[in-house]
């Protein structure tokens, strides 16, 4: 059963005396984060779509057509289970397969109008819930600050496996 996280921890200092500490910053971070993952959600209640195939979705949608096996390894599950992820994606018609022109053995998926349409209505949906509540919640001060604390959060998405 999901329990609610409670007030963050007194934050102690890193090693070098310069802030809270990297771990208790992660732990709050990470918690804040996961919920405002599953409150974005909710903000399209009438998807088809469950968090999988929206992943998989928006992969193809990003990076173009793929194999069964390189979605697998891309979203880090079973190829077992991306076949039929894949298949409930097929079955409405998000995607479409196609014979993979290096291997004739093997087909490449894609995202099909229809899939890049449910894919931009989803994200829409999404955009929309944060921008009012942003808006509603935020004065211009704390927009800058949240936007320089994207800009920090992309940066951190974005560092390379060391």
């Amino acid at each position: 059963m999901y329990e609610e996280p409670g007030p963050p921890a007194e934050p102690t200092a890193d090693r070098s005396g310069a802030g809270p500490a990297a771990e208790q910053v992660a732990a709050d971070l990470s918690a804040v984060v996961g919920r405002l993952m599953r409150r974005l959600r909710t903000a399209s209640p009438d998807s088809r779509l469950t968090p999988s195939q929206r992943s998989v979705l928006s992969r193809l949608d990003t990076d173009g057509p793929a194999t069964t096996a390189a979605l697998a390894r891309a979203e880090y599950v079973r190829p077992q289970s991306m076949r039929l992820t894949l298949a409930a994606l097929e079955e409405q018609g998000l995607i479409e397969r196609a014979p993979d022109p290096g291997d004739g053995r093997q087909s490449v998926v894609s995202a099909t109008d229809a899939g890049r349409g449910a894919l931009a209505a989803v994200r829409a949906a999404k955009q929309g819930w944060l921008s009012d509540a942003i808006a509603a919640e935020f004065d211009g001060t704390e927009r800058r600050a949240l936007a320089e604390a994207t800009d920090l959060l992309r940066r951190l998405v974005e560092r390379r496996e060391q």
